[in-house]
């Protein structure tokens, strides 16, 4: 991978479509344009052309805009040629492009990461970028837009300056305690605030698990004993048929999983098997896989069959969990204090019930605080190691030297977050997530 090349990819969506945006950026772009369309149009804005092989042949008519760099979203001479959506038209022109020296196809997220290198963007925003262009639901999509437009990044640079100033006066009073322009006793102020700081960071570091609920999505389990209507729920909660309902105990005998968008969140809804002793080697390993989810989800709705004695006996569910009587229809009235919602998913209203009763839980988790929160691992760690070198730091038994030097680590693991200090290794991962042409 050269910046020396010119690169070049579909930018757009699959084909055909009404609209192809081919996108080229690099140091032969603008000689490129010109030999494909003749004069360039003004700086950024469009024009329509003629798009020509270099034989003369018309390829199409469309579109084009040029962006001279450093003004442009990689920091280099782009443009963009938005032409008909044929599979002819982008053949024909992606391998006229391929003709020319020093150009070659774009890799994956190679555009982004020369954003990235060239300083147009940091890495929280390019991993802004990379979730908005999977984003599926409302609040996935504002979570995405706070960290693409830098705003989670100004958090980060905001508490890493005030780190770098708290370890410039503490050097400062370390080598000039005799110069009279350095007040005595600097650092007790110093670190007042760090204390300020590191309750900050703390509670951002606390919000993690609300960035991963809305970036990832709200685990809901239905549990229960076998035939207690789990598979019923999750049908009519999906508004489809996903898992087989039958009469017969312990139909379902492995994890199934589906989506849901409720009112702009994410919710991962799992079917398990019936928890029940069985001596079916199969149906076992479906109720360990069982637990495994329950014991990972956010939310477990434990449902028991009110038509019957029935009442689910869970007693191994350490998170969140509603009680929910199931087949009402078929009557069990009496027992409905024992629940804490009783349903029918023969009807839409008690449907509708658990749908509100999921929604209510994940505004719960999520809602009351700002969207500048991690979304992801790499994030996360790199924030809790600031914290952990700020306490080091506050450990006033520690010498002002090593106190200092805590303060460096951490500066340097915020620094991390955003890309300010190498993170070389994670530069791979990061953009192989993209799509080519971004």
């Amino acid at each position: 991978m050269s910046h020396q090349d010119t690169i070049f990819a579909l930018s757009s969506g699959s084909l055909p479509s009404g609209v192809a945006v081919v996108r080229i950026s690099g140091p032969r772009t603008l000689s490129v344009c010109t030999d494909l369309f003749g004069d360039l149009p003004a700086s950024r804005e469009f024009a329509l052309r003629s798009i020509r092989s270099r034989n003369g042949l018309v390829l199409d008519r469309g579109l084009v805009v040029v962006f001279p760099g450093p003004r442009s979203f990689t920091g280099e001479d782009c443009a963009e040629l938005h032409l008909h959506g044929s599979k002819a038209v982008i053949s024909a022109l992606l391998e006229e492009l391929q003709g020319f020296d020093g150009c070659r196809l774009a890799e994956a997220g190679e555009f982004s990461r020369r954003a990235f290198e060239n300083g147009k963007v940091d890495l929280v925003e390019i991993e802004g970028l990379a979730d908005l262009l999977v984003a599926e639901t409302e609040m996935q999509r504002r979570l995405a837009i706070e960290q693409s437009l830098g705003n989670v990044s100004k958090v980060f640079d905001d508490w890493r300056e005030r780190l770098l100033t708290a370890r410039a006066l503490i050097e400062a009073e370390l080598d000039f305690a005799d110069e009279s322009d350095v007040p005595g006793a600097v650092s007790d102020r110093v670190w007042a605030s760090l204390v300020i700081l590191r309750d900050e960071i703390s509670r951002n570091v606390d919000d993690e698990k609300r960035g991963e609920i809305i970036r990832d999505g709200f685990k809901v389990v239905i549990a229960g004993p076998p035939n207690a209507g789990k598979s019923s729920l999750m049908n009519a909660l999906a508004r489809r048929d996903i898992a087989i309902v039958t009469e017969y105990a312990g139909t379902t005998r492995d994890v199934i999983q589906c989506d849901l968008d409720i009112e702009g969140y994410a919710v991962k809804l799992y079917d398990t098997a019936g928890i029940r002793e069985t001596a079916d080697v199969v149906e076992r390993e479906g109720i360990r896989r069982a637990q495994q989810k329950i014991d990972e989800a956010d939310l477990v709705l434990l449902l028991s069959d009110m038509s019957t004695d029935q009442v689910a006996e869970q007693t191994d569910i350490s998170g969140p969990k509603f009680n929910v009587g199931t087949k009402r229809d078929l009557g069990g009235a009496e027992r409905s204090d024992r629940f804490d919602i009783c349903i029918s998913t023969l009807r839409d209203e008690d449907v509708g019930a658990v749908r509100n009763l999921i929604l209510s839980a994940v505004k719960g988790r999520v809602d009351g605080g700002s969207l500048a929160i991690p979304s992801r691992i790499r994030q996360r760690q790199f924030l809790q190691t600031a914290l952990d070198e700020i306490d080091l730091a506050l450990d006033d038994a520690k010498g002002l030297e090593l106190r200092a030097e805590h303060l460096r680590q951490s500066a340097e693991a915020l620094g991390r977050v955003v890309g300010r200090v190498d993170v070389e290794t994670l530069l791979g991962k990061i953009f192989s997530e993209f799509c080519i042409g971004k």
